[in-house]
């Protein structure tokens, strides 16, 4: 065998070698995370559209009916809250907390990489009671009946 061609034998040993050692990694395989969305809160009065500060911005990231837990922001003094830690595709349950207003709650799909929500807050209306007359009920009210039906089809004597 000459030493000219001992090189080149050698070398054609390693590489196949080395080739199939690369195709074999050990460890954890690298996963991107996935497209995440920013979402803007904006939260104004109804009556004036003025902005509401420091209201309780409440994300609760839905996995079909349960709930996978909750991120809360404050609104700033435009009445804004920003999240960019959002997944495209998810669902997401929306709870707004301010004093002074009514509780807004609602769910939405975040469907784009930009997505943005206005929510109106109103003032709580009157308590209900049961015991002040209600107008509106009154004309859905079905009349009661005097006489009760067994007592029709009963044989009279």
């Amino acid at each position: 065998m000459s030493w000219p061609l001992l090189p080149v034998i050698l070398l054609g040993l390693i590489l196949p070698a080395s080739a199939f050692q690369t195709q074999m990694k050990r460890g954890r395989k690298y996963v991107p995370p996935p497209p995440m969305a920013r979402i803007e809160v904006t939260i104004i009065r109804a009556s004036s559209g003025k902005p509401v500060p420091n209201a309780a911005v409440i994300f609760h990231p839905m996995e079909g009916e349960k709930d996978k837990g909750n991120m809360e922001l404050k609104t700033n003094e435009e009445g804004k809250a920003i999240i960019d830690v959002l997944t495209i595709g998810d669902t997401v349950r929306l709870q707004v907390i301010a004093n002074g207003f009514q509780t807004f709650g609602d769910d939405y799909k975040i469907d784009a990489a930009e997505k943005q929500i206005i929510v109106k807050m109103k003032r709580p209306g009157e308590q209900y009671s049961i015991y002040k007359p209600h107008p509106e009920q009154d004309s859905q009210a079905v009349p009661a009946e005097t006489e009760s039906p067994m007592a029709k089809d009963s044989p009279k004597k």
